[in-house]
């Protein structure tokens, strides 16, 4: 019999991609086990076979919630069941080409409102730092994320937001936090030249744990830690769940018809884990995600002084900088790239049901252009004049 977990990830990932490193040259092979649909181990249903494969442990989702759940619980199995346990994630598409957290800019943060989120991405910080590095020793694996401690930039207007910054910052220093810190508007112009601070009352600036990696470097590093442990990964989708007893599952069926005996079924199917919540039935209280299309774009800036002959360029080391407005944008590299997003005028729509890979293809440039580009050149005056590199939506 089985329970159903949800799990939780501990690192905010922004909606988009980090392109340059998601579109690398790599084998899915090499990641994933890819077994004939109809080998011994998951027969499909018209030739199933007396036995059924049993796992301890089933995740339903192997991005990097999915594989921290794999990677964490393999090394733990050890220490308190005294045996290694069998652990499967099955994944649907092992290129990860749609995933969200190769689509994410890789930001982490912890500036929330809620004291669990600002407690699990502390932990998830020193995961980053240092985590990863612990879990993954012993075997060959490349544990570097290229975390940039650049800070997140959170700006208020005067009123409401003012007012929710300033009691946002003294619970995060109650959770111990106390590396984020309250900026007035006149200090801001000071510490960061490149920023305009008309309509702010102040600025909230985490000086260390905050900042952003590379989610695909991540990814790779949990999920082949997580194989050389003994995980398997399994390139099927999860189709439904198999109820026994009262509030038990027994078993998850694959897309291929195949069924699997699990002890313990953890969903990590990110945006798609409402879906997974039905599969057990109308009685379960329904998971209130949903998936919602975001586009990043990528932008150059050439020069280095604004049109006002004064104004600095933002430098290379940009802070993940959350305007009052919803806008957002960071430095990537050091050679004049920045990323941004968001949208002031854009409706949270739920897409759950309707989402596919042709939809997030597309990026449509208009919001950019008429919305994004002006508030962008108001906050920071050195973006009145950039180029498009690239853009893409997750």
């Amino acid at each position: 019999s089985s329970t159903l977990v949800f799990a939780s990830v501990c690192a905010m990932l922004l909606p988009g991609a980090r392109a340059s490193r998601h579109l690398v040259a790599r084998s899915p092979e090499a990641l994933c086990s890819r077994r004939p649909l109809e080998s011994a181990a998951f027969p499909a249903r018209r030739h199933a076979s007396a036995r059924v494969p049993h796992y301890d442990v089933a995740i339903v989702g192997g991005g990097v919630i999915g594989s921290s759940v794999a990677l964490h619980l393999s090394r733990a199995a050890a220490a308190f069941h005294g045996r290694p346990l069998r652990i499967a994630v099955f994944e649907r598409d092992c290129t990860y080409e749609w995933a969200s957290a190769p689509r994410s800019a890789g930001g982490i943060r912890q500036q929330f409102s809620k004291d669990v989120n600002v407690k699990l991405s502390m932990y998830g910080a020193e995961f980053l730092k240092h985590g990863l590095r612990e879990l993954c020793a012993g075997v060959d694996v490349d544990t570097d994320t290229q975390f940039k401690e650049n800070g997140y930039l959170v700006l208020a207007a005067p009123g409401q937001e003012e007012a929710f910054l300033r009691e946002n910052v003294a619970m995060q220093w109650d959770c111990g936090a106390t590396w984020i810190e309250l900026i007035e508007q006149e200090v801001l112009k000071e510490r960061f030249p490149w920023l305009s601070t008309s309509g702010l009352a102040l600025g909230a600036f985490g000086t260390s744990n905050e900042g952003y990696f590379d989610p695909w470097a991540m990814l790779q590093a949990m999920r082949k830690a997580s194989v050389a442990f003994g995980v398997e990964y399994v390139n099927q989708g999860v189709a439904g769940l198999r109820l026994g007893a009262p509030n038990r599952i027994d078993a998850v069926v694959l897309d291929s018809g195949a069924e699997v005996s699990v002890g313990r079924v953890v969903n990590a199917a990110g945006v798609f884990g409402s879906k997974v919540v039905k599969m057990v039935g109308e009685s379960v209280t329904p998971l209130p995600v949903v998936a919602s299309k975001r586009a990043i774009w990528m932008v150059h800036i050439k020069d280095k002084v604004a049109s006002d002959g004064v104004t600095p360029a933002p430098p290379d080391n940009t802070p993940l900088t959350f305007d009052a407005s919803g806008i957002w944008f960071r430095s990537e590299g050091s050679c004049g790239n920045f990323l941004c997003g968001g949208d002031p005028s854009e409706d949270e729509v739920d897409i759950t049901d309707r989402v596919d890979n042709a939809d997030l293809s597309h990026v449509d440039d208009t919001p950019f252009e008429q919305v994004l580009w002006p508030i962008l050149a108001e906050r920071a005056p050195g973006f009145e004049a950039l180029k498009v590199k690239s853009s893409w939506a997750g």
